[in-house]
């Protein structure tokens, strides 16, 4: 009896360890799974506020670069409206300071300046069109109306086409023309020589000549070795623009007028060598019977209240040595519409063209076949 109480005792001793330890396995499992669920919590959490905070971090990003991009795009407008408004100016600068506009035209420039129903008007649209299909001039290039006008016309085309020096030139340093006329040969009127509007220049007309002569000697020798038509065209545009260089231009070309006369005078004096028939014409007028009254009476007034004269055009082509073709489009249907100065030229002289409504402002006229 007593070994069967303790089997039993012995048993239920046995049951209750296993029961406990059952219950132990139990208990560690939960808090294993409780530690894992903690965890799993937390991390969540963590990544939640991580996310959170990403979040607004990607979202403050987003619209600083969305209000960045749309700042950048309004500037870049604004600026390119302002380089655009800019260019405007610029071109519309150039083109006002331009003597010798871009080419228009012909045709369309008539139908514009010309479009009354009046004799003259109507006349004067029948000579553009017979320009146009008869001398295959099809544009124009407008000069500014004033008292250079013709002289920049001459220049222009002579400097554009790239045409050197005359021979003569090519043989004498014009730079020494001042001091030659002035020293050499006693012409100390000069001294009353004008500059366009500038009446009177007294002693500082030697300095201010020399300056003149040194401006064309420059610009004609750089312009005319440039090979490359559009260099050359672009260049003729910026020395054209500028009103001081190009009247520097415009009194080297009187002056060298002067001289020639003076030299031919003297020869004529002289008997020695025989002289262009022009220089019989032009000292047969009243008014320039001499260099003085051609300068007083005509040289100094050209620029200022008068264009070259015809006898003039004869000289400017004669000493410059280009043909100088005129349409004279207010003498339509006449025999002096078309005109050559001077009319006994070299053959290997150039030509150049021009066109005039009124024998005092002038064209270039534009050939296209």
């Amino acid at each position: 009896m007593q070994r069967k109480h303790d089997r039993r005792a012995s048993k239920n001793r046995d049951h209750f360890t296993e029961k406990g330890k059952r219950s132990r396995t139990s208990s560690e499992r939960s808090a294993g799974r409780h530690e894992v669920w903690s965890w799993k919590t937390a991390s969540k959490e963590s990544l939640c506020l991580m996310w959170q905070k990403v979040k607004v971090q990607l979202m403050l990003s987003m619209s600083f670069l969305t209000a960045l991009f749309w700042y950048c795009r309004r500037l870049y407008s604004f600026l390119a409206q302002l380089l655009k408004r800019w260019s405007n100016y610029l071109q519309r600068q150039l083109i006002r300071n331009l003597s010798v506009l871009p080419e228009v035209d012909l045709l369309g420039y008539s139908a514009r300046e010309w479009n009354g129903e009046t004799k003259q008007a109507k006349q004067m649209r029948e000579a553009y069109e017979e320009l146009f299909r008869s001398c295959h001039i099809k544009y124009l290039r407008q000069v500014r109306r004033d008292n250079y006008s013709v002289v920049r016309a001459v220049l222009f085309q002579i400097f554009s086409q790239g045409i050197h020096f005359p021979s003569w030139m090519k043989e004498r340093d014009i730079l020494k023309l001042p001091e030659k006329l002035l020293y050499s040969q006693g012409c100390n009127w000069i001294q009353q020589y004008s500059f366009g509007p500038e009446r009177y220049t007294g002693p500082n007309t030697f300095g201010k000549l020399r300056k003149c002569m040194e401006a064309l000697k420059t610009n004609w020798a750089e312009i005319s070795a440039t090979r490359d038509h559009e260099e050359r065209g672009s260049m003729c545009n910026t020395l054209f623009s500028d009103e001081s260089k190009e009247y520097k231009l415009y009194e080297a070309i009187k002056f060298i007028m002067l001289y020639e006369v003076v030299e031919a005078y003297e020869q004529m004096k002289s008997r020695d060598v025989p002289v262009h028939n022009l220089f019989s014409l032009l000292f047969a007028r009243d008014s320039s019977s001499d260099p003085l009254s051609f300068m007083m009476n005509h040289l100094n007034s050209i620029g200022d209240s008068v264009c070259l004269d015809q006898v003039e055009l004869f000289l400017l082509g004669y000493l410059l040595e280009v043909k100088i073709r005129v349409y004279r489009l207010h003498r339509f249907n006449t025999e002096e519409f078309q005109v050559t100065y001077p009319n006994e030229y070299r053959r290997e002289w150039n030509e150049i063209s021009l066109l005039t409504e009124d024998d005092r402002y002038y064209h270039i006229p534009l050939f296209r076949t």
